[in-house]
């Protein structure tokens, strides 16, 4: 009863600072800490998650909740006076293909204020930010952006397409820039403290606190909306003002899922003269793009060309009826990632039970298919269900060195435990713009 109540006044609340912020696109709002309230901040605590890993000091959600209405009250209070001060994240990694990816763990309490202020800050930004900006938004998704790149391809037959790769995106964030970003809409002392101090607090890895100069960690409730901010001016804004009017063609679309971003265009001058500056225009806000993994592709039928985004590979192929179509498939580096997972759980727990190995894995195959089960991709689907259940099988072979788990009795355990079939998704369309 109590979250419904919290939950109602949070909507009322920041259904008016909604309102607020699309009729006024160009104010600053000088005002916002009032909508940091005690009941937003417990409806905060009851959409994080529970079961995540904990900051530097240790706290669970468990531990929160003795104490709530307590603990956010005091939260409410440090917030509002000046006296909270935010604490370092704990660097922890998560397996990026044969590599580790740095993220940064904020501790329990500090994920519930990140998420309250990013509510608040979200109801700002919602109607500045351009349609074609997919990451980390509310009612946006992978899927969205694929299905916007896949029509934006196919209307003209193709044309040019610029990869683009920010080169360690989080780690090199210019933190004053972000401020005066910040600035140009929010006024309120209270949040852009709130942010700085969040920008400033240290990262702790294996004992030693340390503060970099640059960057936020990826990992946060805020960090992501801190990159769409970024992003917005270095690269949306700057794409619709700036570059578009400037073009020969002006049917060219940017479409960006947080630090992912691709242009197409359906002119080669075009596509080479955006080439020429965009290194310049990130060098200016101390970003660097791959210089690999950036590049301009001539993607039209006929081309032995291809294009990848957010894990699927967008090439040409005939079809039945003798003309060409754009077909998507998963990449194969992403394929490789999964099935390397696969391969460390399996290793990892093969002497655990079998129906509990069972649930697990049948719990990754469909993830997996939520992600990569778009039209097209029915044969890398069917494939990596094929890898998975080999691995497994490989690893149930190692439980020990008698096992006598022969082909025979190994297809008679994968019909009992079936692992789910190919599903493929049926997907919302995006909007296709001009």
């Amino acid at each position: 009863m109590q979250e419904t109540q919290s939950s109602d006044a949070m909507s009322t609340s920041l259904l008016r600072l909604a309102a607020l912020g699309k009729d006024h696109p160009q104010r600053c709002f000088t005002n916002l800490n009032q909508y940091l309230t005690k009941d937003l901040l417990r409806a905060a605590f009851h959409r994080t998650r529970k079961d995540g890993a904990t900051g530097v000091d240790g706290q669970t959600a468990a531990d929160y909740a003795q104490d709530l209405e307590d603990n956010l009250a005091s939260l409410l209070v440090r917030v509002k006076n000046g006296s909270y001060r935010a604490p370092p994240v704990k660097r922890g990694y998560v397996p990026k293909g044969k590599s580790q990816r740095p993220i940064g763990i904020p501790t329990f309490e500090d994920k519930v204020l990140q998420r309250a202020v990013v509510w608040i800050l979200e109801k700002l930004y919602e109607p500045l930010f351009h349609p074609h900006s997919f990451g980390y938004r509310p009612g946006r998704s992978t899927h969205q952006a694929l299905d916007l790149m896949y029509r934006q391809l196919t209307v003209g037959g193709g044309g040019q397409a610029i990869e683009m790769d920010i080169q360690g995106f989080f780690d090199n964030l210019d933190k004053r820039q972000l401020r005066e970003f910040l600035q140009q809409r929010i006024g309120d002392g209270v949040i852009l403290r709130l942010i700085n101090k969040w920008l400033k607090a240290g990262v702790m890895e294996g004992g030693n606190l340390h503060y970099p100069e640059q960057g936020t960690p990826q990992g946060g409730v805020a960090s992501p909306l801190l990159a769409n901010v970024y992003l917005h001016y270095v690269l949306d804004q700057w794409f619709e003002q700036e570059v578009k009017p400037r073009l020969l063609n002006s049917n060219a679309t940017l479409i960006r899922f947080a630090d992912d971003a691709v242009l197409l265009m359906k002119n080669a001058r075009d596509a080479a003269r955006v080439m020429e500056v965009l290194p310049k225009r990130f060098g200016r806000y101390h970003l660097q793009l791959h210089p690999d993994k950036t590049c301009v592709t001539e993607f039209k039928p006929k081309k032995k060309a291809s294009v990848d985004f957010l894990g699927f590979t967008h090439y040409w192929r005939k079809n039945r009826r003798g003309g060409w179509s754009i077909k998507r498939k998963t990449m194969k580096s992403r394929f490789a990632r999964s099935v390397l997972a696969i391969k460390q759980w399996c290793r990892t727990n093969r002497h655990q039970p079998l129906p509990e190995q069972y649930m697990a894995l049948c719990r990754k195959v469909r993830g997996h298919y939520a992600y990569f089960g778009i039209s097209g991709n029915s044969a890398a689907l069917k494939r990596f269900r094929f890898v998975v259940e080999k691995v497994w099988i490989k690893w149930l072979r190692r439980r020990s060195q008698r096992h006598c788990l022969d082909w025979k009795r190994a297809s008679l355990l994968l019909k009992r435990y079936s692992l789910p079939a190919m599903k493929l998704l049926a997907m919302k369309p995006a909007k296709v713009m001009s």
